[in-house]
């Protein structure tokens, strides 16, 4: 009797043991394994089969100039005397270059978006359609600051319907979403990758002005830029416009501009070539840590303002140095570049709120979207002649070019282009490049600066602004 007892105590044992490894098996709540044949082939299939038509290839043409070499013709001694025409020199070439990128139509008429480093300088550009069909394509707008351009397909007069992406709400966007990128690496054809959100507001990635950028993990490589970076509803969150790498190849860091960014450059190449934002007249610093516990705040946030232009939307408004903008339309406000990007995804005309902290004090106000105004004519001029600027365009600085060309000022005189081959190209000015003084006196406006140079100078003296950081130089007459 006393081994019966014990024989069945020791199966009460080993079914407890049992039901134990039973439990720690199951998947925890909320959690879900395929439990039968049909949930093991759950596949992205039907997204990619609605969305791959709309993404297409972008093959751009560009000419380059090359010179031979020669045992003069790249010394920088001769270059500096004789410019492009040294001894032992011959005449630059022009040989044909392509590049190969990905784009996505977002019209039925046929409107691409794709990026904008992908036809930069284009002489032709070629779509080719998933299907194989090929079409010349022309530009229609080119915005470098967020680094996207829109494109037209040609038909000729011909009518034709094409299919295309609707955009996603890029902001419902959360870590930890499946998305898929779909374009052409390498030029091997048309690719999909998988993969999540890695990072949201990712920023001083240093492709665009506008730094706030969706982050993923899908494989993005050379080629992909200007493809899609869909959902797993299809529809399209961001357009895929760099990577992380030092070998050339995916790292699994590779970042697209949010959808709400392109959706605004879409809606703007139909009023011109041009983008126009959103203008508040005002100049941001991020918070530190020393200037958070000034202002009381348990963390770094949001967008401290440095400046207000006079007459400004923010100057009307009423806000001064120093006040805090802490949120827009609801959105908290981390540091001064996502007040930029909310500012650019904003539509001129929308009535748009913001909370301000002023010390202890809070506020709220509401502003139209406007434009920045252009309060000086431009007056572009090419400057000729013999002096170190020869082959430049100047032209007067406002708040309107200012916001054009990513300009920090918003008065002066900038030069917008360089002549290649020219003076000012061999003494290295740059677009962007301000002219503050010209043999000591300061230069206000583009006429001001021309009179001085067609007086001529024994010794051009120059102090510039480039990207807030002060240069002088001296050049012989």
């Amino acid at each position: 009797m006393s081994f019966l007892h014990r024989y069945t105590g020791t199966l009460r044992i080993l079914a407890a043991f049992c039901l134990i490894a039973l439990s720690a098996a199951q998947p925890a709540a909320g959690q879900r394994v395929p439990d039968n044949q049909a949930q093991m082939r759950f596949s992205f299939s039907p997204i990619v089969k609605r969305v791959a038509p709309a993404v297409v290839n972008v093959y751009a043409t560009r000419m380059v100039s090359q010179r031979p070499q020669t045992p003069f013709g790249n010394d920088p001694f001769f270059r500096r005397f004789f410019g492009d025409q040294v001894p032992g020199s011959r005449p630059q070439r022009s040989r044909q270059t392509s590049s190969l990128g990905s784009g996505v139509i977002v019209d039925p008429s046929g409107i691409v978006v794709t990026a904008n480093h992908v036809i930069q300088d284009a002489s032709s550009i070629k779509v080719v359609l998933a299907d194989k069909r090929e079409f010349e394509a022309e530009i229609v707008l080119k915005d470098e600051r967020t680094d996207l351009a829109i494109l037209r397909i040609n038909l000729d007069g011909r009518r034709e319907t094409f299919p295309y992406l609707d955009f996603a709400d890029s902001d419902a966007l959360e870590v930890g979403d499946l998305v898929l990128a779909i374009g052409n690496p390498f030029g091997v054809g048309q690719t999909v990758t998988s993969g999540i959100v890695s990072a949201l507001a990712r920023t001083r990635v240093g492709v665009t002005d506008y730094q706030f950028f969706i982050q993923t993990d899908a494989a993005i490589n050379p080629g992909n830029s200007g493809g899609a970076l869909v959902d797993t509803r299809g529809f399209l969150v961001g357009i895929n416009t760099a990577i992380f790498s030092r070998s050339g190849g995916s790292n699994g860091v590779g970042f697209a501009i949010p959808a709400n960014m392109v959706s605004v450059v879409v809606a703007a190449s139909d009023m011109g070539d041009i983008v126009q934002r959103p203008w508040l007249g005002a100049t941001f610093q991020p918070v530190s840590s020393d200037i958070a516990d000034s202002l009381g705040l348990d963390r770094p946030r949001g967008a401290l303002v440095t400046g207000v232009e006079k007459n400004g939307p923010f100057d009307l408004a009423g806000i001064r140095v120093g006040d805090l903008v802490v949120r827009m339309e609801g959105n908290r406000l981390d540091d001064p570049d996502e007040l930029g990007y909310r500012l650019a995804t904003r539509q001129l005309g929308d009535e748009v709120s913001f909370l301000i902290r002023r010390g202890k004090k809070r506020m709220r106000i509401s502003l139209t979207m406007q434009p920045p105004p252009e309060t000086v004519p431009r007056d572009e001029q090419l400057l000729t002649g013999r002096s170190p600027l020869a082959g430049a365009t100047i032209a007067n600085l406002s708040p309107a070019l200012a916001q054009e060309i990513g300009a920090l000022k918003n008065s002066g005189v900038v030069i917008l282009s360089v002549e290649p081959g020219s003076p000012a190209a061999r003494y290295r000015f740059r677009p962007g490049d301000m002219i503050l003084e010209l043999n000591g006196r300061d230069m206000d406006d583009t006429k001001q600066l021309a009179r001085r140079i067609d007086r001529g100078s024994q010794m051009w003296r120059f102090k510039l602004d480039r990207a807030g950081r002060i240069i002088r130089f001296a050049v012989g007459g």
